[in-house]
């Protein structure tokens, strides 16, 4: 048990001009992980509760969530979802944990604007994340954003500015981050054992098809335009009979990932995992590719001037190789057709690493040549290994950055969303990594940022 003074709630911030005139670091006190009394606990407010968050909201028979493991060092004081099915229910799942009902509710502002929440859980689809993110920071909130943690770059750039200024501890929910194996892949390129690194590959797998949709009602459980929220205003679409998770196809829950209104498809879903680690390794979180070559790409319709001409199926990317180069001449390549994981390879060797392995002649070498008993703990920030929740409630606590800070994200999802813009236009982008910039192609620079519908612009 860590000791610590019991926990001060933040004094509520006035106004989002109040917080970005402010100079970084502003704040603030300590909080979670110690647990010396009830008081001690902060409280959490989460926005989204899908299946991500707990699978159960829509089969209590199941399991799976990441929600369950917030209650080891917060109260879960408040949920919001806008399908007042899964917010009741978790709400259910909630008092289930603790004895405390929370409190249930369809508007994502009655947690950013309750004084009393002191982290926030943003677990929504893509394009509401870089909206509730900022107004939560600037309501003097934590935040934990499941990824990608943003749908442009653009957004990212808005995200890393405000938090920056707030000096909110905002953690990603890029959950390989905190597993040793990947750690340890990290410490192994950092310590000489692949040589000077040249060439990464990234194996996301390939993206779901559906077939035409139709033009439905909504479910009578889901307010579907403030689902919608900033992305563009379009009809429900969605018929029974596929194989996922779901059971049917949709431009709804979980199905949204397949759809560019509202995500980037297998290059923002895997690829904001395997890219970031990716990133990591190369020692690139600082900077970013210079050309993004979309050398082959597949899409399930036809695309005219980077939109779908078809719109009434998922338009996502099926199948991909797209390379991008660095300005040391170092490659990453992001493709459909290969093991879902990441290859690295260098001058002396190469290792392979996904959630179920790490493997390569290097990592049998390590029986005769282990790496250095701090090698591990120094690429993990010189903190403990500890998994994803427990490294985030920590960085509360010192109000150090977590493992999978904005900036380090933002760098390797920007890769992610320049991939994405080459393959929507079908040809290769140059890209100023310092200016954050498409070079001489306006047509590209346009999807760098992305307009919010009116009445859901970000409130700064």
């Amino acid at each position: 048990m860590i000791r610590q003074t019991p926990i001060r709630r933040r004094e509520f911030l006035s106004s989002s001009a109040a917080v970005l005139g402010a100079t970084t670091g502003f704040r603030r006190l300590p909080q979670s992980m110690g647990f010396e009394s009830p008081n001690a606990r902060p409280t959490i407010g989460v926005i989204g509760c899908g299946l991500r968050w707990d699978k159960r909201v829509m089969d209590p028979k199941s399991n799976y969530g990441l929600g369950k493991q917030f209650p080891r060092f917060g109260d879960i004081a408040s949920v919001c979802d806008v399908d007042s099915e899964r917010v009741q229910r978790a709400a259910e799942i909630v008092k289930g944990w603790s004895s405390t009902a929370p409190l249930a509710s369809s508007d994502y502002r009655r947690v950013i604007d309750d004084p009393s929440i002191d982290i926030v859980h943003i677990v929504t689809p893509d394009h509401w994340h870089a909206k509730i993110a900022i107004e939560a920071m600037l309501a003097g909130k934590d935040v934990y954003c499941e990824k990608p943690m943003t749908l442009t770059i653009d957004e990212g750039k808005l995200v890393r500015q405000v938090q920056r200024k707030t000096g909110a501890v905002f953690q990603v929910g890029t959950q390989q981050r905190s597993g040793r194996q990947f750690i340890k892949a990290v410490a192994m390129i950092r310590d000489g054992r692949l040589g000077s690194l040249k060439r990464v590959v990234c194996g996301i797998d390939s993206s779901p098809q559906s077939p035409s949709l139709p033009t439905v009602s909504a479910p009578k459980t889901l307010d579907w335009d403030q689902w919608q929220g900033p992305a563009p205003k379009t009809a429900y679409r969605a018929t029974k009979g596929a194989q996922n998770i779901m059971k049917e196809w949709s431009n709804g829950h979980y199905e949204f990932r397949w759809w560019y209104d509202y995500s980037g498809g297998k290059l923002t879903d895997w690829g904001a995992h395997h890219i970031d680690i990716a990133t990591w390794g190369m020692g690139k979180t600082e900077t970013g590719p210079t050309l993004i070559d979309p050398i082959m790409v597949e899409h399930p319709v036809e695309f005219k001037n980077g939109y779908p001409v078809k719109r009434d199926r998922y338009n996502t990317a099926t199948k991909f190789l797209i390379k991008a180069t660095y300005a040391d001449g170092m490659e990453l390549s992001i493709q459909h057709d290969t093991d879902n994981g990441i290859l690295f390879e260098g001058t002396q060797g190469r290792i392979f690493v996904n959630r179920g392995k790490l493997v390569g002649k290097p990592v049998q070498d390590l029986t005769d040549n282990p790496l250095p008993p701090d090698a591990l703990v120094n690429v993990y920030n010189g903190q403990p290994l500890t998994d994803h929740v427990a490294n985030f409630f920590g960085a509360v606590t010192s109000r150090r950055e977590p493992i999978s800070d904005v900036a380090s994200h933002h760098r390797a999802l920007s890769t992610c969303h320049l991939a994405g813009i080459a393959a929507r236009l079908g040809r290769p982008l140059q890209w100023d990594p310092a200016k954050e910039t498409v070079i001489g192609d306006a047509e590209a620079q346009k999807f760098v940022s992305r307009p919010k519908r009116t009445g859901f612009e970000i409130d700064m």
